[in-house]
């Protein structure tokens, strides 16, 4: 490995102790390098608290005089939650910074480099770009396209069945594999599941042992949601979004939810159902940065005849259900035509304790990535 490689791939697993809790900014690492010997190293926390350059710069005191910056991302040079780092850097007196992938947000984008080089400081750009851009794929997605990264989690038979036609669905996969499945949970700002999901297994979408609140989305365009519903209760921890289509009136059901301190979002309608797309927007301007679908079947299906899924966990029992009544994971309109098929890319899979794991990308991004 490149001396450069090295010293990056060191701040790229200081940014992952971060990982899930940095949102809705993205995950920062940084090393600072003099004589071939780490002299102060750090990583963004979470928002609001300083970054990972700040924290390096810090630790190294004035020995920073003459070194070399290894950072995961780009500096910022604008004023966020946080003063801009480049002015640091620049303080610093900095002779080299190496920059692992230039920052996607618009505000930014380019100008903390052009900056740093004016000041005769100099900069290399593009080391381990594919790994960091896989790290902060939803920081990018949310930050240029202003909606959450969407993950679709399915646990089904190798026949594609979620459950049996009496909708027992308890369990398919290994416990290994429910095990993974919810920590999942601590690395995403919001789990979205549709109101049949609430309807038949009541669940709890919890996740107790993570530091941010967790958004639980329902969409229930009618409003069916029972009050008595398990995601009420004390033991149900972070904040509750109905996504709904029907008109916001004094009837009883949204006085008691309102008091359940219950967040409404009212989409338009779309084929008579909320607009998911719709909704999607209005998460991203509560700084959801990404979202983690855990179904059922028609919400499932619903976002991939969108275009809504950007990633997608399939924990696959080698069982067979069969039934033409059984539940499959992956419903709504579906495509025509066998040219249509949604092509999965950048695919891996796992073998979970008996149990298959397929996860992959429905829109790969072709462009070049660039090493050391």
């Amino acid at each position: 490995m490149k001396k450069d490689e090295y010293f990056m791939d060191l701040a790229l697993k200081l940014a992952l102790k971060a990982k899930g809790k940095t949102s809705p900014n993205p995950l920062v690492g940084a090393v600072i390098v003099k004589n071939n010997r780490i002299i102060g190293e750090g990583f963004h926390r979470r928002a609001g608290e300083p970054h990972a350059e700040i924290i390096a710069l810090r630790k190294a005191g004035e020995s920073s005089r003459g070194s070399t910056l290894f950072v995961t991302l780009e500096p910022c040079s604008h004023f966020g939650r946080t003063p801009p780092c480049v002015v640091e850097i620049i303080k610093s007196k900095i002779k080299k910074v190496v920059i692992g992938m230039q920052d996607p947000n618009p505000i930014n984008n380019g100008k903390s480099i052009q900056i740093l080089r004016s000041q005769k400081i100099e900069v290399k750009v593009g080391c381990l770009e594919e790994k960091l851009r896989r790290i902060n794929e939803d920081f990018t997605k949310y930050i240029t396209q202003k909606i959450p990264f969407v993950t679709v989690k399915v646990a089904q038979s190798l026949d594609g069945k979620i459950a049996v036609a009496s909708g027992e669905s308890k369990w398919i996969t290994s416990e290994k594999s429910r095990s993974i499945s919810h920590d999942l949970r601590k690395y995403y700002d919001a789990i979205l599941v549709g109101i049949n999901t609430v309807l038949k297994d009541d669940p709890l979408l919890d996740c107790p042992d993570r530091e941010k609140k967790l958004y639980k989305v329902i969409v229930d365009s009618d409003l069916r949601i029972p009050l008595k519903s398990k995601i009420f209760s004390d033991a149900s921890h972070g904040k509750i979004i109905i996504a709904t289509t029907k008109d916001f009136t004094k009837e009883s059901k949204y006085d008691i939810l309102a008091k359940k301190e219950v967040i409404f979002i009212k989409t338009p309608k779309k084929d008579g159902k909320v607009d998911l797309r719709y909704l999607l927007n209005q998460l991203a301007r509560l700084e959801i940065m990404n979202v983690l679908v855990e179904g059922g079947g028609k919400v499932i299906g619903s976002m991939f005849d969108e275009g809504l899924v950007d990633k997608l966990m399939f924990f696959i029992a080698l069982k067979i259900i069969g039934g033409n009544n059984s539940i499959t994971s992956v419903s709504g309109k579906g495509v025509r035509f066998i040219n249509e098929a949604i092509p999965i890319n950048d695919i891996q899979i796992k073998n979970i304790d008996g149990d298959i794991l397929v996860e992959g990308y429905v829109h790969r991004d072709n462009r070049k990535s660039r090493q050391c």
